[in-house]
This record gives structure tokens, sequence and C-alpha cells, in this order.
């Protein structure tokens, strides 16, 4: 068990390193943030100042050195637009993500789980067909069109809740909403899929065979089987919170992290866009170990030991 951990930790590591690297160069090569920040207009003068006061005088391979240097001192950088810690910068919109992220990925778990165990033990009936429509259609539709859909039904036409900003939990509504029903219907997808597979193998027609109550089978076996897909996707909803929630929160004017990173993207502050694609990489790859790691203990044979799975 330890080098299945050590080996996650060491993909993992790398995986953010390369995350990093690819948005250090991008950033750079899409244009120069002194330019951007000073204005077109601006002496020659004092843009070079302004490239020299932050590093981007040098060599691309210097920086990016001093970028990881920083990284591993603690020390992220400031912000090129008002000079503040960039920790602090992102720190404090934090909360304001987590307001929306939390509700609507509690909604997923509690209604697309559900949802799919349901249609699975249902299949082909109309509640099947009705979940399997809902799925599909969040899962097709994207999150910017189900956002401006429900501010036109909500907030234009029926004038109940408000359209942008944070003034109270109201505005949060249309929001979770948004992140909630497009994660539900994927895992409510993926969770009928899995325990529509489970429920066609032979030791479930064994247990069932053995007299035991249905229901016994569906919690002590089919769903235990079938907890490997449903926790993959999982996993990547919860590593994709903060990244999923940039769309939600430019349309609604919520003042997350997700908008901090478009307008930090827009005005090349390139210190709070790399802190915070820093940020996004660790919760992606940390929720990733630890789906690797559940599934050694879901099944103990994916990290090598010989132990038979039960199935009945």
């Amino acid at each position: 068990m330890l080098h299945y951990v050590l080996s996650r930790l060491l993909r993992a590591a790398v995986s953010i390193v390369m995350v990093v690297t690819f948005v250090f160069v991008v950033l750079r090569m899409s244009g120069d943030p002194a330019t951007v920040i000073m204005g077109a207009d601006a002496p020659p003068e004092a843009i070079d100042a302004f490239r020299k006061a932050w590093g981007l005088d040098q060599p691309l391979w210097i920086q990016y050195f001093a970028f990881f240097e920083a990284v591993f001192s603690g020390e992220l950088g400031r912000s090129m637009r008002d000079g503040r810690d960039v920790v602090a910068v992102v720190l404090e919109r934090v909360p304001s993500t987590l307001a929306l992220t939390v509700p609507a990925f509690l909604i997923n778990i509690a209604v697309g789980i559900p949802a799919g165990v349901y249609a699975a033990l249902h299949r082909n009936s109309l509640i099947d067909r009705c979940v399997m429509v809902m799925a599909v259609t969040g899962f097709a539709v994207p999150s910017f069109i189900l956002a401006m859909l429900l501010v036109l039904i909500f907030s234009v036409n029926l004038g109940w809740l408000p359209s942008a900003g944070q003034d109270s939990w109201l505005n949060a509504i249309l929001p979770i909403a948004t992140m909630g029903f497009g994660g539900a219907a994927l895992l409510a997808r993926f969770t009928r899929s899995a325990m529509l597979e489970v429920l066609g193998q032979s030791y479930i027609r064994t247990a069932s065979a053995k007299g035991l109550p249905w229901s016994a089978v569906v919690w002590r076996h089919a769903l235990q089987n079938a907890a490997i897909p449903t926790i993959t996707i999982i996993g990547f909803m919860l590593g994709g919170l903060v990244a999923g929630a940039v769309v939600v929160e430019s349309v609604f004017s919520w003042p997350g992290v997700g908008r901090l990173l478009v307008v930090s993207v827009a005005n090349r502050d390139l210190a709070v866009v790399q802190a915070i694609v820093l940020m996004i990489a660790i919760t992606m790859v940390g929720a990733n170990m630890i789906v690797d790691v559940l599934y050694g203990l879901v099944d103990p044979r994916m990290h090598g030991q010989a132990r038979p799975a039960r199935r009945g």
C-alpha cells in the first residue's frame, strides 16, 4: 500500500509541474503584461521600468526557475495590479467560491447517485426514461447556456431571483442550481451505467438464487461493485469544483476565484493567474490521488494485494 501511495504522489507532483509549466509559457507568449497594464500610450521608459521591476526583462528560462524557486519558498509573488500578495488576493475569494461549489457538490451526490441507482433498478420504466432525458440534457447543455436560461426565466421573466452579485443568499440560488443540475445529471448517467453493468453479472444472479432478499443483493453486492466507476466521476467532479466555477461565476458576476481568474487573465496579472492555476492543479491532482487510494480500499487488487473481492 505504501508503494502504491508513493507512486501516486510522484505522478501527482509531475502532473502539477507540467500544468504550471504549460500555463507559465502560454501566459508569456499571449501578450506583454507591461503594455496591457501600463497602457499602449505609456512612454517606452515607463514600460521598460515596469518590465525590469517585475523581472519580465529576463530570459524566459530565468523567469521560469525564479518562479519555481518562489513557489518552493512559499512566495507566489505579488499582483501586478495593486502590489498585494497573491496568496491573500486568492484566499479572500475562496469563501465565495466555496459558498457555491460545496452546496452544488452535495446536490450532485444527493440527487445524482440515488437517481442513477433507481433508474437502473427500474430499467425501461417511465421514471428511468425521465432520468435519462434529464441526464442527457444536463450533460449536453453547456453551463453558460443553462445559466442564461435560468436568468431569463427566474430573473427576467418571473422576477423571483436576482441575476448577479452577492447581496444576499438569494443571489446564490441560480449559480448553485446551474452547477448542481449539470453535475447531478452526469453522476446519474454514470451511476446508472455502472449499476446496469453490475446487475448483469453472474454473481448477482447467484446471490439472488441463494434466496437473499433483493434489497440485500443490491446493497451488499451491486452497489459495492458499482462503486469504483462512481468514485471516479465523484473524484473528477471534486477536483474540478474551482475550475468549473469559472464560467458560472462570470455569468452571475459572483466575486469568487473563478471570476478573479478571468479578470486576471484579461489584465495579464501573471502572478495571480499562476497562483490560481497552481491551486486548481493541486486540487484536481489531490482529488485524483484520493480516488486512487479509495480504489485500493474498495478493491485491494488494484494496489497489488492479491485478496479476492467479495462477489457473493
